[in-house]
């Protein structure tokens, strides 16, 4: 994402962003301790969805990318400043602060690209933001390491994950897929072929998914599993579905590719060269 404009927010405000983005903790310190508001003060984006009207916690995140997209090494401690201010101000939003944090620290490249994500989840749950908020948005951007420290820390081992990264052995994942209603199944579709996960692929084949559907809002809404297993680069994943029916014709929803036109973009010769042959 495009860094974010902060035109509707305070000078503090402004200049508490860019002690977190130096790792400044002295000077954040003091703003806080001058500014208790800057604790429960959101800017203005100018956007609507993902980072809308974002507090100062999430800004610790790295995610979106802002400037050179560092995530200084000293984060951790930004954050238990923020956190201890925040308790001590009992800041009601604390909660819905964490949380999203957590989603945004464990679905996002920057934190994890500069060491800093391990640490910065362990912060985040240990002040008791929910690891179950964070697992699907970290499984949808490939963040794995993320997903195996959330369940390890407390997230509940679902359908989804389970489809992506397994386990896949014994009876426990039949019992996932029974227990699931419609849409985590077309869940569990979706991350299986993200992942190229083909067993996975298999057996919710056999018990029942929209193969042809767009994925549910929360996991890529734009694409099809074709257009996800094309992604992630598995000819066993691609062939799968098509044998069982995915309609290769079906454009994505954002950019109008095609599987084939997916694979060709991204550089998947032998994909391409299948799906071209069954023209």
């Amino acid at each position: 994402m495009v860094e974010p404009a902060l035109d509707a927010a305070s000078p503090s405000f402004l200049e508490a962003v860019q002690a977190i983005d130096a790792g400044d903790a002295e000077r954040l310190k003091q703003l806080l301790a001058a500014n208790p508001s800057l604790l429960e003060e959101r800017a203005d984006t100018g956007e609507e969805g993902y980072f809308h009207h974002p507090y100062l916690l999430w800004f610790t995140a790295g995610n979106p990318i802002r400037g050179n997209g560092d995530v200084p090494s000293n984060t951790d401690e930004i954050v238990r400043i923020i956190l201890a201010a925040a308790e001590r101000e009992r800041v009601d939003s604390l909660q819905e602060q964490l949380d999203y944090t957590l989603m945004l620290v464990s679905s996002g490249c920057a934190a994890r690209q500069c060491g800093m994500q391990h640490k910065l989840i362990d912060v985040l749950l240990d002040a008791h933001a929910d690891p179950q908020t964070a697992a699907l948005p970290a499984l949808a951007h490939r963040e794995t390491a993320a997903v195996r420290q959330l369940l390890a820390r407390g997230a509940s081992l679902t359908l989804p994950v389970a489809s992506a990264i397994g386990p896949l052995d014994g009876c426990e994942y039949e019992r996932l897929i029974a227990q699931a209603d419609a849409q985590e199944r077309q869940l569990a579709l979706a991350a299986a072929a993200l992942y190229g996960n083909a067993p996975a692929l298999a057996r919710l084949l056999a018990a029942g998914v929209d193969l042809n559907a767009y994925s549910p809002a929360s996991f890529h809404a734009h694409a099809t599993a074709l257009h996800h297993a094309v992604d992630s680069g598995s000819l066993e994943a691609v062939r799968l579905l098509v044998d069982a029916g995915a309609d290769v014709r079906l454009p994505d929803r954002l950019f109008g590719g095609t599987p084939l036109g997916w694979a060709d973009h991204m550089g998947r010769l032998q994909i391409a060269a299948f799906l071209r042959s069954l023209a």
